[in-house]
């Protein structure tokens, strides 16, 4: 991940000054626990930038609507399960990269970042605004939660998030009685046009699948700490030829290298596409955003392809 570091300006200048006082003003102060040390956060902020899509998330889930944050994985605006809540939301970059005066500008009191951010990053975002970053657990199904729940604090809104994230574990309880589905195999593919990509079992949504009683796998393809595997052939398919198999797509070009996979004798002559069990899901949603809000929506999404009405 890079910043976007432009030079002192004078328009620079003077919003570092403003977001100093602000957050220097009289509030009550709490000090939370982050990966780069103690953080002070004063009252009850109004200005949040987020430059994390699971800080977004979790800010929405908690009632608080930010200013500003980056563009979703493939995308130029934040996820589409995300979109209509924040339809003028100002976006100050991409996972990958930050544009410090756009940061600026929005005035902020409290910025929410990822826990991949870089101690040089941290230095030049941290002079803007208080600045929260959560401890890395590496990757892990369930540290979205920990995540989200250090977000509430900073956001003064811990009881919203904690019971938003008991929501969640209750629904997806109650998903996997309802399907009755253990043994059921299942695997995640994300589908690039170099290639279809085997998604790592300690991610976000694969969590979400194991919740939900599915036992998931990577057919041990992915390598320790990484999210996915390499691109497979389309004859090396055929090792997640698993009971159901969930294919994201992450923007047009996805969808069409996959629909022209579909055509291929590799893919139909496949267990699972012969069952009509390939499943399509949104690639922005289900390989790329993390948070309460997400959650819910990657369980719409499994209720709404596996359970008929009524059930």
């Amino acid at each position: 991940m890079s910043l976007s570091l432009p030079k002192i300006t004078p328009l620079l200048g003077a919003c570092l000054m403003a977001a100093l006082a602000v957050a220097a003003g009289p509030a009550q102060a709490r000090t939370l626990d982050t990966a780069h040390g103690e953080v002070e956060i004063n009252g009850q902020p109004s200005r949040v930038v987020t430059l994390y899509e699971g800080a977004l998330d979790t800010a929405l889930a908690a009632g608080i609507t930010p200013l500003a944050a980056v563009a979703t994985r493939g995308g130029e605006g934040v996820a589409d399960y995300l979109s209509e809540q924040v339809p003028d939301i100002a976006m100050v970059g991409t996972s990958r990269e930050f544009n410090l005066e756009a940061i600026a500008t929005q005035n902020p009191d409290l910025i929410l970042a990822a826990p991949t951010l870089s101690d040089e990053q941290y230095a030049l975002i941290s002079q803007l605004a208080p600045t929260v970053v959560p401890e890395s657990e590496g990757f892990s199904p369930d540290g979205w939660k920990s995540e989200a729940r250090l977000y509430g604090e900073a956001l003064g809104h811990a009881e919203e998030v904690d019971a938003a994230i008991e929501a969640v574990e209750t629904r997806a309880a109650d998903l996997a009685a309802r399907l009755d589905n253990e043994g059921t195999s299942v695997a995640l593919v994300r589908w690039m046009p170099q290639g279809p990509l085997v998604m790592s079992t300690e991610l976000f949504s694969t969590g979400m699948l194991a919740a939900s009683g599915f036992d998931v796998t990577d057919a041990g393809l992915v390598k320790q700490g990484r999210p996915h595997s390499d691109p497979l052939s389309l004859e090396n398919l055929g090792k997640v030829d698993e009971d159901l198999l969930f294919m994201a797509t992450l923007n047009e070009d996805g969808r069409e290298a996959l629909e022209a996979a579909r055509q291929s004798p590799a893919f139909s002559q496949l267990e699972v596409a012969k069952r009509d069990h390939v499943i399509p899901v949104d690639g922005q949603l289900w390989t790329s955003a993390s948070g309460p809000l997400a959650a819910q929506a990657v369980l719409d999404d499994i209720e709404a392809a596996l359970l008929s009405d009524g059930q």
